[in-house]
């Protein structure tokens, strides 16, 4: 049974799934207006796929990491490395999560309530430590 936060952070999904087909234009308007220096590095996908297969991603690795945290806390730490190689820096990639709260945020407008945006305040800061801690020596309990 979700918790109270977990149960916010889902239903944001669920009412953007009814708001909006495709969040992917959103979240990459915002993220390329946010970090223009991101969009160079999509110069390969010309038909969105790339980006919305991430983004995919990174919903799972939220809605993960909201609940039960199967895998999300390793996933974001391994993905920090690996866009490091793709010229992400990892201040850069700490804003993404941010920059699908905001999209939410806007697309829900009237919906979006101070319980649900406490919720993603505190999701956002316990993602923060994973994103700024990438070497899991430093946070797998001993």
């Amino acid at each position: 049974m979700p918790d109270q936060r977990e149960q916010l952070i889902i239903e944001t999904f669920e009412i953007a799934a009814d708001l909006c087909e495709d969040l992917t234009p959103l979240v990459y308007a915002r993220l390329f207006r946010d970090q223009p220096e991101m969009e160079p590095l999509f110069w390969r996908d010309k038909n969105h796929q790339v980006k919305g297969e991430m983004l995919s991603r990174v919903i799972s690795a939220i809605l993960d990491f909201a609940g039960e945290r199967h895998y999300a806390s390793t996933m974001i730490q391994c993905e920090v490395i690996t866009h490091e190689g793709y010229d992400v820096p990892p201040e850069v990639f700490a804003t993404f999560f941010g920059t699908v709260r905001n999209t939410l945020a806007e697309l829900l407008a009237g919906q979006w309530t101070p319980a649900k945006d406490e919720a993603w305040a505190s999701l956002l800061i316990e993602l923060n430590f994973y994103v700024t801690h990438p070497d899991q020596s430093q946070t797998i309990p001993a």
